[in-house]
């Protein structure tokens, strides 16, 4: 049975396993369940309709699966709710809001740290191994990839993608995409490379050296024709080919790396 603080509110109806302990003052309505190993430390609330996996830390403060922030959502309304996968540490103050639309509940994934204050909006996915520094915000159906590092007091706007391994500066924000392993330096901008992050991961010198091709070839500007055509010289590479697909499924345009940001998709 759950080790459940006196002082705690549970509904009747959720679902928690055995082993998970909830710490004084917290709050967990109907239509929650929370997997093994997972502690909430204390004064958190999580609304359903909410899933939480195995092995996460939650700690005071932390609000899970609430209504969008919407003047025109039906705040009594389940929706899709939210979805968080295991071992995640969110630190206190951090809120997560259930999915408005039907296309899925707003999702975080495994293995990720998110620090004081950080807020993810509706509908928006997260994806694994993801860092989110303190007042980090993310918009409404924003798709953030694997592996992102955001520095504090970061913006992330609506429906905004954040390719893999992206890196944002402290106070930089975007409301164009940003390509997998560019580092945001501005608004808008991304003036370097995450090659740190890139030798962490593991990722093979040959497959660094390309991406350092890419970025100067993104940096040379000129329409999304000319850059994914320029990109398809080496389209036989597969870290080249990710590119190719990400950049030709980009709706919003993406960050320039130097100068006027790019906009609109020409």
């Amino acid at each position: 049975m759950a080790q459940v603080h006196p002082t705690a509110i549970v509904d009747p109806s959720a679902e928690l396993a055995s082993d998970v302990r909830v710490g004084p003052m917290t709050v967990i309505d109907a239509d929650v369940r929370i997997d093994a190993g997972t502690e909430i430390v204390g004064q958190a609330w999580i609304h359903g309709p909410t899933a939480i996996g195995r092995d996460n830390r939650i700690l005071p403060g932390v609000k899970l699966g609430f209504a969008p922030q919407s003047i025109a959502y039906d705040h009594d309304a389940p929706g899709e709710g939210l979805v968080i996968g295991d071992a995640n540490v969110l630190r206190e103050g951090v809120t997560v809001h259930r999915a408005m639309t039907t296309d899925g509940p707003t999702r975080i994934g495994s293995h990720n740290y998110l620090m004081t204050n950080a807020h993810v909006g509706h509908d928006a996915q997260v994806g694994d191994r993801c860092i989110f520094a303190t007042g980090v915000v993310i918009g409404g159906h924003a798709l953030i990839d694997d592996r992102v590092n955001i520095g504090g007091n970061s913006a992330i706007h609506q429906f905004v993608r954040v390719g893999r391994g992206a890196m944002l500066s402290g106070g930089a924000g975007s409301s164009l995409d940003v390509p997998p392993w560019f580092m945001l330096t501005g608004i808008n901008v991304c003036g370097s490379l995450n090659l740190v992050g890139m030798r962490r991961s593991g990722m093979d010198r040959r497959d660094i050296d390309h991406v350092k091709w890419i970025y100067r070839r993104v940096g040379e500007g000129g329409t999304r024709a000319r850059v994914i055509g320029t990109l398809r010289q080496r389209a036989e590479v597969p870290i080249v080919a990710e590119y190719i697909a990400w950049f030709e499924s980009a709706k919003r345009g993406w960050c320039t790396t130097r100068g006027k940001a790019q906009r609109g998709t020409r």
